[in-house]
């Protein structure tokens, strides 16, 4: 019966009309009060906002898996399910009671509904739906009515991929929450995700991760329909159907609504709409939404609650009593009630089902999280029955740990860790249970502090597997023409508004790419970068040009602090190549033109530095015919050509005319002419660099600096004379090596013969056998009567011949010919 001092309240209304919050402040008025509230994380948010007006020690919570009570607590903040009954307070409120016509949990709500009252005043918090059906169930209660802060509007269908910021995307099963969410990694930057079968730490934090701006998008379940207040402009629907546990099928327009609702914050409007291959509402359903003009709730679920637990029969017969009000349906099918009658089937000839039926239901009433396997289920309950029914009346401490053991482990994909999630919630609401558990408090803070380690773990993988926190940092601040803060740090790191995007190597902006990186975050990353290194890039040239420390390296590349900023390409000439510079687009081009035109002017100076007596025989004016082709014959053979092939050239050169050669760096040897700086190994290696890039030839191999002698018959004889080496079978001797070693045995020479030293090894570096093989190979045939001694033979008769009055009538080229040092 209603007191005459009892007030009771139902104050209805959609979404967004700051239900909850009058209702804290009033309850709170009030010296003591209870408040119950259709989740758990939203029971916490009560809990801390009442604790953050009143302080902890007069505030408690009260959940299946989780208790908090001061000993003077004064506000019980709980869940439905897990409200005191025999606790008598001054205020009782319950939210979200459109629950009562939920077919799962409506009894439960619908049993406050009838029974639970404040002494002074009880209030109803929920949709304008239920008015008539509380009119009918209550008398003499008061009803308010909550107009909406915002408007709520229908904005059509979207794509995903044209979806503004702050938005959510409704899905009503996991692969279709995994899919979409994915999906909005790529095109958007990622999304945070909330589901019910998330734990309320991970849903906290996934809702915390949206609300903190870290993105802009939300892909969740119907779960987001109840309570969750959250910054969300636009509410999409993915889909209208869902399973509910036996079928598919589609949503109603009330829950449509409630949805929808969550759109638009306080003052700010909401819009709702499709996407995907969601079916579109029809404009009947779009305008009952917009004026929250809905169906109101013919019957709402309800269940006997006053049970009679002195047989099976008469506990049964209770649970199946009909209701007398035809505005309550009774529950069918409920997890706990189809759990209890199994046991009592299965314990007709067992005593102890029969003889603790209190205890055998209280146990059925243990959730399950896991939702998957109804046999595990059933093994647990009936484990925990049979040891609360024997002397100790207690959950022993080994069983708990064999229960625990293996859940505290945080790896695993977002599935696993889910599933262990799910099953340290069953332990942990058996451990907040009174007298259940030995050493209970111990099991409490074990449980939660296994389920608070997995819950940021979850966290961290669907961060990790549906947020690109770079893409979408720079998505949102570049959409918003915010001012991008870029650093560059030592390593050459290029890190915008704290979001490393890649590398500024040289002139060129190289983008840090995964394996889930698309063309979209390209796109985004480049446009972050343009704004950002624009200005590092114009520094970067200028500091090239002012202090010019750059080189060629040998795959002739420029090189700039170890990055390379430019490459020679084949020109007109091997000598003459062309420059390309290596910079980023994000670049202006009158820094690519400066860059690219200091480079030409720095290679000019650089070869000519290098190669300059090889480039002025094309810049000198020679009159003498001969003289000029023999030049012609040289260049075009990089600096190096066999005596034997000019020869006739050669002769029609008269002395005079052959000092201008030694004047130019020419030497003419007895073997080669040739310019012996161009045998230096700065210049060899820029020379053959040229060729080969001239000739295409990457393949061939320039030998090491300081060889004089070589030993491999498969080597390309053109190409080791460019790099200066005469063959001879299958030795190569470099050449100005080679005219030392013909100057000294010419020295050596009487009578045609001369006689080999360890000067002459010493000079070609190579072994005693190799060297008489290549005194062979020389043509010079070995004395039989000395064993160290060589005969001139053949042609090198002529040539000692020659060589005899060349040295005579030629002490010019004498002089050159033995100055060995």
């Amino acid at each position: 019966m209603q007191n005459s001092n009892q007030k009771i309240i139902a104050m209805l209304g959609p979404t967004n009309t700051g239900k909850t919050f009058v209702a804290i402040e009033k309850m709170l008025k009030f010296n003591n009060g209870i408040f119950g509230l259709p989740l758990r994380l939203l029971a916490r948010e009560v809990f801390d906002k009442c604790v953050k007006a009143v302080g902890s020690d007069r505030v408690a919570l009260i959940t299946g898996e989780e208790k908090i009570i001061p000993s003077n607590a004064d506000y019980f903040i709980c869940t439905v399910e897990s409200m005191p009954k025999e606790k008598k307070v001054e205020f009782v409120a319950i939210d979200e009671i459109q629950m009562c016509a939920d077919k799962e949990r409506g009894h439960i709500f619908t049993d406050r509904l009838l029974h639970a009252r404040g002494e002074k005043l009880t209030m109803f918090l929920g949709s304008q739906i239920m008015k008539k059906i509380i009119s009918d169930l209550i008398p003499n209660i008061e009803f308010e009515k909550k107009d909406r802060f915002s408007k709520l509007a229908y904005g059509g269908y979207k794509k995903i991929s044209r979806l503004d910021r702050k938005v959510a995307v409704i899905a009503f099963s996991i692969e279709e929450v995994y899919a979409i969410a994915e999906l909005i990694r790529r095109q958007k930057g990622g999304s945070a995700v909330i589901m019910g079968s998330l734990s309320p730490k991970t849903r906290n934090s996934q809702v915390e991760l949206y609300q903190s701006g870290d993105v802009d998008y939300l892909v969740a379940t119907d779960a987001i329909g109840m309570g969750l207040n959250m910054d969300i402009n636009e509410i999409y629907f993915s889909n209208l159907k869902k399973f509910d546990g036996k079928k598919t099928r589609r949503l109603s327009l009330v829950e449509i609504s409630q949805i929808a609702g969550r759109a638009g914050r306080y003052k700010n409007d909401g819009k709702f709409g499709t996407t995907g291959d969601c079916e579109s509402l029809n404009s009947d359903e779009i305008e009952k939404i917009e004026t929250h003009n809905l169906p109101e709730a013919k019957i709402i679920f309800w269940r006997n609650s006053k049970l009679n637990f002195k047989n099976p029969d008469k506990l049964i017969g209770s649970l199946e009593l009909k209701p007398e009000n035809s505005n309550l349906m009774r529950t069918q099918d409920s997890l706990d009630e189809s759990v209890l009658r199994f046991f009592l089937k299965k314990g007709v000839n067992n005593n102890l089902y029969k003889t603790n039926l209190e205890l055998l239901w209280e146990c059925c009433q243990i959730p399950d999280f896991e939702k998957k396997a109804y046999n595990h289920h059933i093994n647990i309950i009936d484990k925990v029955f049979k040891f609360l029914s024997t002397r100790k009346r207690r959950i022993p401490n080994d069983y708990m740990k064999d229960q625990l053991k293996g859940l505290g482990k945080d790896h695993g994909n977002i599935d696993v860790l889910s599933h262990r999630i799910s099953n340290v919630r069953t332990w942990s609401y058996v451990a907040n249970k009174k007298n259940w558990v030995e050493n209970s408090d111990y099991w409490v803070q074990l449980t939660k502090s296994i389920e608070d380690k997995l819950s940021d773990k979850l966290h961290e993988e669907l961060t990790r597997s549906f947020i690109d926190k770079k893409i979408s940092v720079l998505s949102r601040n570049l959409k918003q023409d915010l001012i991008l803060k870029t650093n560059i740090d030592e390593k050459n790191k290029v890190i915008i508004d704290n979001q490393y995007i890649g590398d500024l190597k040289g002139l060129k902006f190289n983008i840090a790419l995964t394996s889930k990186t698309l063309d979209t975050d390209v796109k985004s990353i480049k446009k972050a970068a343009r704004k950002g290194i624009k200005d590092e890039l114009q520094k970067r040239v200028e500091n090239i040009i002012e202090k010019e420390e750059i080189y060629l390296n040998e795959n002739n590349k420029i090189i700039w602090k170890d990055f390379s900023i430019g490459y020679l390409k084949k020109g007109h000439n091997y000598l003459n190549p062309d420059i390309d510079i290596i910079a980023d687009d994000t670049l202006d081009e009158e820094y690519k033109v400066k860059l690219e035109n200091f480079l030409k002017d720095w290679f000019l100076r650089h070869i000519t530095e290098v190669l300059g007596d090889l480039i002025n025989l094309t810049e000198s004016k020679i009159d003498n015919q001969y003289l000029r082709a023999l030049l012609f014959q040289l260049y075009e053979n990089n600096g190096v050509i066999k005596r034997e092939e000019v020869e006739h050239l050669l002769k029609l050169i008269t002395t005079e005319n052959r000092k201008k050669l030694w004047s130019m760096g020419i030497k003419i040897g007895r073997y080669h002419i040739y310019l012996p700086k161009m045998l230096k190994p700065k210049a060899v290696e820029l020379r053959i660099s040229l060729w080969k890039l001239f000739n295409n030839q990457n393949i061939l191999s320039v030998p090491k600096s300081g060889l004089n002698f070589l030993t491999n018959e498969k080597r390309d004889k053109r190409f080791l004379l460019l790099c200066g080496f005469e063959k001879f079978n299958k030795y190569f001797v470099r050449i100005d090596i080679l005219e030392k070693l013909f100057i000294m045995i010419i020295e050596k020479t009487k009578k045609r013969k001369f006689q080999i030293n360890s000067q002459m090894m010493n000079l070609l570096g190579c072994s005693k056998s190799d060297f008489y093989n290549l005194m062979e190979y020389m043509n010079y045939k070995k004395d039989k009567k000395s064993k160290d001694t060589y005969v001139f033979k053949g042609d090198n008769k002529k040539k000692l011949k020659n060589n005899k009055i060349y040295l005579k009538d030629n002490p010019f080229e004498k002089l050159l010919s033995l100055n060995i040092k």
